[in-house]
């Protein structure tokens, strides 16, 4: 029996949005990252992106009424907050290309100790692969965090020292959020623990992960 328990992947959302800046432009990439817009502290105005052409997003009110032309990439109903727009394809991927997202967050199979990532094709037999705009989005945001579980199904790391899978991007995430801890990826081959669940030690931490890890002595504890 472990002395310590794994985040919820709501509370995963919520630690991302806490690190979220104040006026920054946001992609939210398909699966649990879209939790993140359930999340946004509500003295900060931070403006969601979405790939299918939506620039300005909020919740769907609970219940309904639903629009069914707004939606997320992932299929999902939203809302428009005032002054948000709707554009093509075509400049919706130049805002990702260019430059001009400020922090994407994508869900990942593996990340490596240089900040590899891959997240679109595990090369199962019966896995579907699906890019959509991942590359772009890890080419393009300033910053790219990365949300998802620190192991498999199976139990296999996902954060690894080379990744096994196809890229996505090579050296693009910024920092890692998991549901045992949160994790900068310098870019360097260091991976740095900022925050661990309460219970949790370094070393048991570690038994989790295939790469090497470093703690810092102020490294933080999340009440899971």
């Amino acid at each position: 029996m472990t002395a310590w328990n794994k985040l919820t992947r709501a509370q995963i959302a919520e630690l991302v949005a806490r690190d979220i800046p104040d006026g920054a432009y946001v992609n939210l990439g398909i699966g649990m990252p879209t939790l993140i817009a359930q999340h946004l502290p509500a003295d900060r105005e931070i403006i969601l992106h979405s790939e299918n052409g939506i620039l300005g997003m909020t919740n769907a009110p609970e219940g309904g009424p639903h629009d069914p032309d707004i939606i997320n990439a992932g299929k999902e109903f939203m809302g428009l907050v005032p002054g948000a727009s709707i554009t093509e394809h075509v400049t919706s991927f130049a805002m990702m290309r260019g430059g001009h997202l400020d922090v994407t967050v994508l869900g990942a199979f593996q990340v490596s100790r240089l900040g590899d990532l891959a997240n679109w094709d595990t090369g199962e037999p019966n896995s579907i692969p699906a890019v959509g705009g991942a590359m772009d989005l890890a080419a393009g945001a300033k910053q790219v965090f990365v949300m998802m579980e620190h192991v498999d199904r199976k139990g296999a790391p996902k954060i690894v020292t080379e990744c096994t899978y196809p890229l996505t991007g090579a050296r693009v995430v910024d920092r890692i959020y998991t549901d045992l801890a949160i994790i900068d990826v310098p870019g360097d081959g260091r991976l740095i623990v900022r925050a661990m669940v309460e219970g949790l030690t370094l070393p048991g931490l570690q038994k989790m992960t295939a790469a090497p890890l470093t703690g810092v002595d102020a490294c933080q504890r999340i009440a899971a």
